[in-house]
């Protein structure tokens, strides 16, 4: 059995730092991963554009906030060749969960975002000294059974890189104009346990 990830990156996951590679590699069967850890932010200042990321918010996809210092945690289970993960943020105001599920086709790593699963980005993966960089290619919205490309989709930047005894993930999601719409960056502990 096989990950998603060593799918798409192939030899190239033996570059990755050692404390990657758990991540990365396939959960055995009947576990899962498990991580917690702090963000050092999440969300954008940017208000105006808060009414937009409410409704991705109600899809378990960004939040309407800028916080500083919310803890969180990450379950990463397989499932039917993909991996699902379910990112919960302590937020002051209350918990949001965000949830994701990554898969593999012919053409690289997919990322379908949210609680129904209506949103998709492809993703470019890259290893470069030690850490996974991954870029999204655009995106594209489920309408009942087709895929509709989303002409002017945010792009997304994601960095997963060691961090002293833990693991640092940093994602931006900026949009041609508009700059920088989307943050969070944060280190975390993960383990692979029983489900």
């Amino acid at each position: 059995m096989t990950s998603p990830w060593q799918a798409a990156l192939g030899d190239r996951l033996d570059e990755l730092d050692p404390a990657l590679r758990d991540y990365f590699s396939a959960i055995p069967a009947g576990k899962v991963g498990r991580g917690s850890g702090v963000f050092e932010t999440v969300g954008t200042p940017r208000r105006w554009l808060w009414p937009m990321l409410a409704i991705l918010g109600r899809a378990g996809i960004v939040f309407p906030v800028w916080a500083h210092d919310v803890p969180f945690d990450v379950v990463n289970s397989p499932a039917d060749g993909v991996v699902r993960a379910q990112r919960t943020f302590h937020f002051v105001g209350g918990d949001r969960v965000m949830l994701d599920e990554i898969g593999v086709t012919s053409a690289g790593l997919v990322d379908v975002l949210g609680r129904r699963r209506r949103l998709r980005a492809p993703l470019e993966s890259t290893v470069v000294a030690g850490r996974v960089e991954l870029r999204s290619r655009g995106a594209a919205l489920r309408v009942g059974r087709l895929w509709l490309p989303l002409p002017f989709a945010p792009r997304v930047h994601l960095v997963e890189q060691r961090d002293g005894d833990r693991q640092r993930v940093e994602l931006t999601m900026t949009m041609p104009v508009v700059g920088r719409i989307y943050e969070y960056a944060g280190s975390f502990s993960y383990r692979i346990e029983e489900r």
